[in-house]
């Protein structure tokens, strides 16, 4: 069983559009998912059809040790799918349990204890994490195994992705020796624009093969689904939003077979400085030089099993060297170095008033 949160500081990423999607992927394919939704927008319940503002169980009565973990879960509409729903009384829960002592392993210990009573267990746990490093991320973070972490192909991707890797540093040296960041998934990707291809190139130059062959590309059936509750298969299977979330669960399942295979001692995790932010060219979006050809599937799947210890190696001091990107020809502009957000909440993005007419947008 693997117990996977899904996180980024920032919010707008296509974490809940992954956590849903992803894991009735990974369902429609014979594997026991449960979702759990620890984010006070409650998105992810909002997506499956849940009542957020009603009196029924949610994660905010396990959090404040008003029920137990079983009493919390409950059904969906797609097979081997369930859910631990999120409440709008969550947004209070940080200040209810300031005063709490081992307030950040809350959510690990009742998963723990729920788990352990299982006759059959999940094959997969996705958790949904709120767009902070607030408590309920860390909460999250203390219990699970791996951290998936959703971004856009866009300048803000890269900013605050330093703090986020100290966090999970800092969750792993002292609260989790188990975390490790698995996987990095582009949501929203544009492959026409020339922009998407230099961040594809940053984001790969530091965080090597850890990053998803499969991309999920910016579709507007992604963004119509959840108003009528249904996850992209329901709402429409032939779309290239359900196409690339499969390709997705396929390479998830892919990694999880070669790590049965191939097991390896665990490694420490690198602890990386704020990424340099990606160069943008000078030659506009007609540039259409293709991506850097990818890896085959047994060197990714081997580079990300191995991803701590290879990443590991260029950390001193607990202080990363962060790769030097190669100079253009044409001399580009280096935009400069982007630091921590101090505002979790914010966005950055704006809107693309081409994103339905973008071809493959709309299938």
């Amino acid at each position: 069983m693997k117990t996977i949160a899904l996180i980024n500081q920032k919010g707008g990423v296509g974490k809940t559009t992954t956590a849903v999607n992803l894991g009735a992927a990974l369902a429609c394919r014979g594997k026991s998912v449960l979702l759990v939704d620890i984010d006070p927008q409650a998105n992810l319940s909002l997506h499956l059809d849940m009542d957020v503002f009603g009196s029924d169980a949610s994660i905010y009565d396990i959090l404040v040790g008003k029920r137990e973990f079983f009493e919390v879960v409950r059904d969906t509409a797609v097979p081997n799918l369930k859910v631990v729903p999120s409440n709008i009384d969550l947004c209070g829960a940080e200040l209810e349990l300031v005063n709490t002592v081992g307030r950040e392993v809350i959510l690990q210990d009742a998963l723990r204890s729920f788990i352990d009573s299982l006759e059959t267990p999940f094959d997969y746990i996705l958790i949904d994490c709120p767009p902070s490093l607030g408590l309920l991320s860390l909460n999250a973070l203390a219990a699970a195994q791996e951290v998936f972490i959703p971004i856009q192909a866009e300048f803000f991707a890269l900013q605050g992705m330093g703090k986020l890797m100290e966090v999970v540093g800092l969750i792993r040296s002292r609260l989790n020796p188990a975390l490790a960041v698995t996987g990095i998934i582009v949501c929203m990707y544009r492959a026409q624009t020339n922009l998407a291809k230099e961040v594809m190139r940053e984001v790969r130059s530091f965080f090597g093969n850890v990053v998803f062959e499969a991309k999920i590309r910016q579709n507007i059936k992604l963004a119509e689904a959840p108003s009528h509750g249904k996850v992209i298969f329901e709402y429409d299977p032939a779309s290239h939003g359900a196409e690339d979330y499969n390709n997705l669960a396929e390479e998830v399942l892919a990694v999880e077979d070669h790590r049965r295979s191939a097991p390896l001692p665990g490694q420490p995790q690198p602890v990386m400085a704020n990424p340099e932010p990606p160069r943008v060219p000078s030659s506009g979006d007609d540039d259409t030089r293709p991506e850097s050809p990818s890896a085959p599937e047994e060197t990714r799947a081997d580079d990300r099993a191995n991803l701590a210890g290879a990443a590991g190696r260029a950390v001193e001091n607990d202080q990363p060297q962060v790769p030097e990107t190669e100079e253009r020809a044409a001399g580009p502009r280096a935009l400069p170095e982007v630091q921590a957000s101090s505002d979790p909440f914010h966005d950055g993005s704006e809107t693309d008033p081409d994103n339905e007419s973008t071809q493959g947008a709309v299938t």
